[in-house]
């Protein structure tokens, strides 16, 4: 099983060469490696205003005046956001007012959503409230917001003289009792 070899053994491989580096250094090219991180926490005593972006998840409890953009945004019960909110996915159980761009959109039960969502996939739970457009889009992180179907840019430039001169048109939507 095992025998006695006269060969003589290899030397062994030189070590490489390297020039210490200070504790510093160190840390922070650990810092810039990707790592399990975990979420970033505004809390319900907390008020920004501007934007905030992260490249981790995100869990917003406090109120937020200003864009928000993360891989993973989670909006809680006391959360507030007034502003546009783009991640791979969001999950909305407080308050937003402005647009939704994600792939994946949860408004869950308590939500409320007052501005357009483009998204790949949308669950609304019940007693969630929503006012606005909705667009299913494939890559939702890369287009534009929500266009009326079948407009342009020359349409939407005559609907934005013909509201500024009151002059309504073929295109104005109103909300109002059906005639009796």
């Amino acid at each position: 099983m095992f025998t006695k070899n006269n060969k003589t053994p290899a030397a062994p491989p030189p070590e490489p060469q390297q020039k210490p580096v200070p504790a510093q250094d160190a840390i922070r090219g650990a810092a810039t490696k990707p790592a399990a991180r975990a979420a970033s926490i505004i809390c319900a005593d907390m008020k920004i205003n501007g934007s905030v972006t992260s490249e981790g998840a995100l869990q917003i409890d406090g109120i937020v005046d200003g864009d928000v953009s993360a891989t993973d945004i989670t909006i809680g019960a006391s959360g507030q956001i007034t502003g546009e909110v783009k991640a791979e996915v969001v999950k909305v159980k407080g308050r937003i007012k402005g647009s939704i761009r994600a792939r994946k959109v949860e408004l869950e039960t308590g939500a409320h959503v007052k501005g357009d969502i483009v998204h790949s996939s949308l669950q609304i739970q019940s007693n969630a409230v929503f006012e606005g457009q909705v667009k299913h889009a494939d890559d939702p992180l890369k287009e534009t917001g929500p266009v009326a179907a079948g407009s342009s840019a020359s349409a939407n430039d005559s609907k934005a003289s013909s509201l500024a001169s009151g002059t309504p048109g073929p295109y104005a939507i109103s909300s109002s009792s059906p005639p009796s």
